[in-house]
């Protein structure tokens, strides 16, 4: 009972308070590249979260079993089997969203979120507060793309998902800097800027 607080915490502490992109602002790199549609971003974060959960689970049920000297190259071998499932799968079924997001489904791998919560969680938790740690933080970082990747397609092209919401003449012209990529850094500097405001990350 008293273990249930705790893994609450490890849950929503990844949503907002350590927010893997507005708080500890890393993984940025897939951010601001793959976040040009709604679309594309709900995409690379349902990608990157298949893989953070499951490599926290396997790490975590593994990790009285791994040599301390090379947790390492095991992190990165068991990351690495789950971006070959979810590049395949996506080849397989999404081959245009796969086309759009190319180099970074397999750059997954070194992403710094998963490895750091391998390093820093999974292997020293057990399974359902390292599945519970992996969810928060998947949560946090596929909301992020969502929403800018939703933000820069209104901008960009007046549509979230293909779906038309500003009028006819804005679509005509619209601002074409919010889909190039200093539209992404300047979204996420003012996204960095609200979450200050706020104090979320206090």
């Amino acid at each position: 009972m008293n273990n249930h607080p705790s893994r609450l915490s490890y849950l929503t502490s990844g949503i907002i308070k350590e927010n893997p992109i507005l708080i500890l602002m890393i993984g940025l790199c897939p951010t601001l590249a793959t976040t040009v549609t709604a679309r594309d971003g709900l995409g690379m974060g349902v990608a990157a979260s298949f893989v953070l959960i499951c490599s926290n689970v396997v790490i975590s049920a593994i990790r009285r079993l791994v040599p301390d000297s090379v947790r390492i190259p095991i992190f990165i071998i068991v990351i690495s089997t789950f971006v070959t499932i979810i590049d395949y799968v996506m080849q397989a079924y999404q081959p245009d969203l796969y086309r759009v997001l190319g180099v970074f489904v397999p750059l997954i791998v070194v992403n710094c979120i998963i490895l750091g919560r391998a390093e820093a969680f999974a292997y020293h938790h057990g399974i359902i507060d390292s599945f519970l740690d992996g969810l928060g933080k998947s949560i946090g970082f596929g909301s992020v793309l969502f929403v800018m990747g939703a933000l820069r397609e209104l901008f960009g092209n007046g549509t979230i998902l293909n779906y038309p919401l500003l009028p006819t003449a804005y679509r005509t012209s619209p601002m074409l800097f919010a889909i190039f990529p200093p539209g992404a850094f300047f979204l996420i500097g003012l996204l960095k800027a609200l979450v200050n405001k706020l104090g979320w990350g206090r």
